[in-house]
């Protein structure tokens, strides 16, 4: 065994490869353990809202996109939508914002080992991985929806609700909208995200386990945009969404990421979380704070949970569902401050 890192980050997704470059800036030694290669592709909508892409801008990243300039919910005939006040978005391959990100981390020095943390062991002063040679100060867990760390230390809290799933897939078409748009079914929702000049992203939400083609048909007008020959990427899913975590510091074990709980993918926010959770942790890391990072994470995460846990809710209640367009196209103003409000 080594004599031990400052910083082990289990996971190098955007969240475990944004905390590693803050940690290299705060002159932490850092080491990431990642078995997939780089770069590794996920379900995901692929629209970064203006506060990720000023994140990454902050990193000193240029991740190639398109630039999304809204949000706009569409239902039938009626539509509604909110231009970003705060700069634009950016619509972008995950594959393209994991090589980015990785590149920069290989470029600070960071080591990416080929490994899989499952579990760790805890004492007073560090954190152990078994099996791989790794001690450090604190361990970060940033190994996904599913963390397997998570799981391993017990800070799972069983979800309630309906579970919801999302699905995604690529269509070589033009985007005909600056917007990302997100249109809204019976069961289910589809988000529209301009990728480059002849490429659209299409990520499904939703409750039912049927597969892509027959949940996209539930959107006649989309599909007709969308002729399966167009389609030029497999389906990818992930679900379900919703995770329940009892707290985000485990002694010296940190959460981030989707590992540190997750409500749904509903308003976009999931990159942005992960970012900004990457600098608290950090933050309170350097300074020897890091058991207040539960509370910064609050903070940073509140109005989006509070949002989006109120969105979802009212989705899945048959009396309420129908209800959530309408309203927002009667009362324009307060969608633009809501999407502006996590933007």
């Amino acid at each position: 065994m080594n004599g031990g890192h400052d910083l082990v980050i289990a996971g190098g997704g955007p969240a475990g490869l944004a905390t590693a470059l803050h940690a290299v800036r705060a002159g932490l030694d850092t080491v990431i353990a990642e078995p997939r290669q780089a770069p590794v592709d996920k379900a995901c909508g692929e629209g970064l809202m203006p506060g990720a892409v000023r994140a990454l801008a902050a990193l000193g990243l240029d991740v190639p996109g398109h630039p999304i300039t809204g949000i706009r919910y569409v239902q039938g005939p009626r539509q509604v939508q909110a231009a970003f006040r705060h700069g634009p978005g950016l619509g972008a391959r995950r594959t393209a914002l994991h090589s980015a990100l990785h590149q920069a981390v290989l470029d600070a020095g960071v080591p990416v080992l080929p490994l899989r943390v499952e579990e760790v062991r805890l004492d007073t002063t560090g954190v152990t991985v078994p099996g791989a040679g790794l001690r450090a100060r604190w361990l970060v867990a940033a190994d996904g929806l599913h963390s397997p760390v998570r799981r391993s230390l017990g800070l799972e809290v069983k979800a309630r609700g309906q579970a919801r799933y999302g699905l995604r897939r690529h269509y070589a078409v033009p985007p005909w909208s600056p917007y990302v748009e997100v249109h809204w079914g019976e069961h289910a929702e589809a988000y529209v995200t301009p990728l480059g000049p002849a490429l659209v992203g299409v990520a499904l939400l939703t409750t039912r386990r049927a597969p892509f083609a027959v949940q996209l048909a539930g959107f006649p007008e989309l599909a007709d945009r969308l002729p399966p020959e167009a389609a030029v990427t497999a389906v990818r899913g992930a679900g379900p969404l919703r995770q329940r975590v009892r707290t985000r510091t485990h002694g010296r074990v940190l959460l981030v990421g989707d590992a540190a709980g997750y409500i749904d993918a509903l308003t976009g926010e999931g990159i942005s979380l992960a970012l900004s959770g990457a600098e608290a942790l950090v933050t309170n890391l350097s300074r020897g704070t890091w058991t207040r990072y539960e509370t910064d994470w609050s903070r940073v995460t509140r109005r989006h949970r509070l949002l989006t846990d109120l969105l979802v809710r009212a989705r899945q209640r048959p009396a309420l569902a129908p209800h959530i367009m309408p309203t927002a196209a009667r009362l324009p103003r307060l969608f633009t401050a809501a999407v502006n409000a996590l933007a």
